[in-house]
């Protein structure tokens, strides 16, 4: 669906050698053809890399090393902390057989015939959808296997060895009759010799570090002691700092303003407007904040959205209550099956707008040098996007921008936007200012909260008709909400009237149910709606797993014996709802005061299931205790990483399901900082265990499938302790918080 889409909007841009993209990407990731396709993309490689090291040398354009031996891996793939970058120097250093305290990851861009994301069709660079390992499980063990090749060949060419005599560990070549070197010796003539035809990569059996448990990773220390540089701390000379002043209401535009009095300001540099709003620049953060606080706008506010969250939520339910716009699914005949059912169940489910409230708030720096060339520093999430987009502004070729793909401090979807966003706002600022110094744009916590791109809100109305059995034999869910790609460059996912980012989830179950309907309205409203952690599978696992128990307990049975009954036997979902319940205890009663809940979702091509344990907290609410996760991802190249994200998934999708929400007054959101929209706490992260499914399927998702279980399992278990089914989110709201 995605690479559709992006062939037909960035056309100028990947339309360059498209044929020749398609045979490149095939033969890299196939291992076949290298020499043919390292080499006719390479010539990228080393511009990307032409800042790393003492002396790189480029054997592709996945890895670079230098005189000293140092490893550079060139990262197509966008690190947020979700730990891309370990996971491709993992890679790349076991078939190199590189010393993993050698490795350092850069992030690139630029060049899609080498970076485009195959899980996109290999059309466009981007990181999402938890598709980092799988695009990249092939492409990198491939590159790290012809760099060890090309190395011991230039070692055996010097020392007028046989090469299968050549040994190499841990970054030393190593012969026989003693000679021995590192990978820094041979690294300037290894670099010039053709690329092996064919590549015998290792064996599991071999392997050191792919699936390592006790593998650290490569940038902890420096994340801990300080010294990783995002983009918020970036600093060139002369660079000038600018805030934003965006419209209050969405839609909301620019009539007049005035900068008189701002501009008197020390420190105050300019007042600029740009296409999204007004830009107050100063020598630096603290001069910009206070010329904001003096300029004076006035805002047409005559096509912004000025709905409340109750109206629009009055509108949604009205709307679920009414025969959907489109069917998503179907399968057999559910109105047939209703009426001949025993028992028929109703629920209803509403969700709010969550923001993602990254750590380090969105910024971009933008500098335009005296050859005409463009750079841009930012979290790059599409960066052939941004690339594209900010030449048009600069008024240049696309070659001619070069994006600094900085490590960033969360995003969770928030900077896969498809208008630049910050990015945009920084070169059109410098612009403003006819490009005299370089220009850092950042955003205060509350302009993040407030700029939208938001998870949408949903309502969900479902049905369940059960047999005299206690069989389920119909179900319906009808859907409502905002799309996430209508009306931006991705509408061409739209099919038929269904957005399948509003679905997924819903659609497809691992339940066998005989007769099933899922149908889809979406809404039109002026808030900003964006891919948010799990995205559809943010809502339907909730709805689908919370409405299982219900129909479990109404059929008389245990929710997992419940739900295995309607599974294939020996499939993933069974395999893994058994693995988490044995793990948990299931078949045992749960301590004194705590109650169990259970759920299992698939996501971005991965299974996890968890049991949450649940007890009162006393003021008629409920404190999670601990939650126990079974999770097939297929092979795990990093299970300590694996472990990692699980845990934070429960973390961010638990936060979202007890407090958070964005709401509107007026179409003016209510929350601005951590004060209001409130991520989960320290002191209510439960103790979580992680469990892995030995698999040598090639890797799937994990940065997200660990998000949406959390919700339904601790909904189902908080329904035993308090005796009442939570619908309507976050659970602050449901319970009177």
């Amino acid at each position: 669906m995605i690479p559709k889409l992006m062939q037909s909007i960035l056309m100028p841009v990947v339309r360059r050698q498209a044929s020749r993209r398609q045979f490149l990407l095939g033969a890299i990731a196939t291992g076949t053809g290298l020499a043919v396709g390292f080499r006719m993309l390479g010539a990228a490689s080393a511009a990307a890399s032409e800042t790393v090291g003492e002396e790189p040398h480029a054997f592709s354009p996945y890895l670079t090393i230098d005189s000293n031996g140092k490893v550079t891996v060139l990262s197509s793939q966008f690190e947020m902390g979700q730990g891309s970058y370990h996971g491709l120097a993992t890679l790349v250093a076991e078939e190199l057989e590189a010393d993993f305290s050698t490795i350092e990851v850069q992030g690139v861009a630029g060049n899609v015939q080498a970076y485009g994301n195959i899980a996109f069709g290999g059309a466009i660079q981007g990181t999402g959808g938890s598709t980092s390992m799988m695009t990249s499980w092939d492409r990198y063990r491939n590159a790290g296997a012809a760099a060890r090749s090309m190395l011991v060949a230039a070692a055996a060419a010097e020392w007028s060895v046989p090469t299968a005599e050549i040994s190499v560990e841990r970054g030393i070549l190593k012969h026989a009759s003693g000679k021995r070197g590192g990978f820094g010796d041979f690294a300037a003539k290894a670099a010039t010799i053709p690329v092996p035809s064919e590549l015998t990569l290792k064996q599991p059996s071999d392997w050191k570090l792919i699936g390592n448990a006790t593998l650290k990773r490569y940038d902890s220390a420096r994340k801990a002691n300080g010294t990783e540089q995002y983009t918020i701390d970036v600093k060139l000379p002369g660079m000038l700092t600018a805030v934003m002043i965006h419209p209050p209401l969405f839609g909301g535009k620019v009539k007049s303003f005035d900068a008189t009095e701002a501009k008197k300001l020390p420190g105050v540099v300019d007042v600029v407007e740009i296409p999204r709003g007004i830009a107050v620049v100063g020598v630096h953060m603290w001069a910009a904040l206070k010329g904001r606080d003096a300029v004076t706008v006035e805002w047409d506010e005559s096509g912004a959205e000025k709905r409340s969250s109750k109206e629009l939520a009055d509108l949604y339910r009205t709307l679920a209550a009414k025969p959907p716009q489109a069917i998503a699914g179907k399968d057999g005949d559910a109105d047939a099956a209703f009426a001949d059912a025993a028992k028929v169940l109703e629920a209803s489910f509403e969700f709010p707008y969550l923001a993602h409230a990254a750590l380090e708030p969105l910024n971009a720096v933008a500098r335009k040098n005296a050859d005409g060339t463009l750079e841009i520093w930012g979290g790059h999430q599409f960066p052939d996007v941004y690339q594209a987009l900010t030449a048009g502004i600069a008024e240049i070729a696309p070659d001619k921008v070069h994006l600094h793909v900085m490590k960033t401090g969360g995003s969770f979807g928030r900077r896969a936007v498809f208008d630049g966003d910050v990015v945009v706002e920084a070169v059109y600022i410098a612009k403003a200012l006819g490009f005299r110094a370089p220009v850092k744009v950042q955003w205060t916590r509350e302009d993040d909260m407030r700029a939208g791109r938001y998870r949408p809100a949903y309502v969900h109305t479902v049905k369940a008709g059960l047999d005299e059995s206690g069989k389920l034999v119909a179900w319906s869910n009808h859907v409502v909400g905002q799309s996430i790609v209508s009306g931006t460059m991705m509408e061409g996912m739209v099919q038929n009237g269904v957005d399948p980012t509003s679905v997924e989830g819903a659609v497809h179950l691992p339940y066998a149910i005989p007769n099933k309907t899922v149908g889809l309205t979406t809404t039109q409203t002026g808030v900003p709606p964006l891919w948010w952690r799990s995205v559809g599978s943010t809502h339907t696992a909730f709805v689908v797993e919370v409405f299982m128990d219900e129909v479990a307990e109404a059929a008389g049975r245990d929710p997992i014996d419940y739900r295995l009954s309607m599974m294939e036997p020996g499939s993933r979902h069974a395999t893994i709802l058994k693995m988490a319940a044995e793990k948990a205890g299931w078949d045992k009663p749960a301590a004194e005061g705590r109650f169990r809940g259970v759920s299992v979702a698939e996501s971005f091509g991965s299974v996890v299931a968890q049991i949450a344990e649940v007890s009162l907290d006393g003021s008629g609410g409920i404190k999670v205790e601990r939650v126990v996760a079974a999770v097939d991802c297929g092979l795990a190249i990093n299970p300590d990483q694996i472990r990692a994200q699980v845990e934070g998934g429960i973390g961010f999708g638990l936060g979202a399901i007890l407090g958070e929400e964005i709401t509107l007054t007026e179409g003016r959101v209510d929350q601005g900082n951590y004060d209001l929209y409130t991520p989960l706490r320290i002191d209510a992260m439960p103790e979580v265990e992680v469990h892995i499914l030995a698999s040598a399927n090639p890797p799937s998702g994990i940065g997200e499938p660990g998000v949406p279980p959390i919700g339904p399992a601790v909904a189902n278990a908080a329904y035993k302790a308090l005796g009442r089914r939570i619908r309507i989110m976050p659970f602050a709201k449901s319970l009177g918080a």
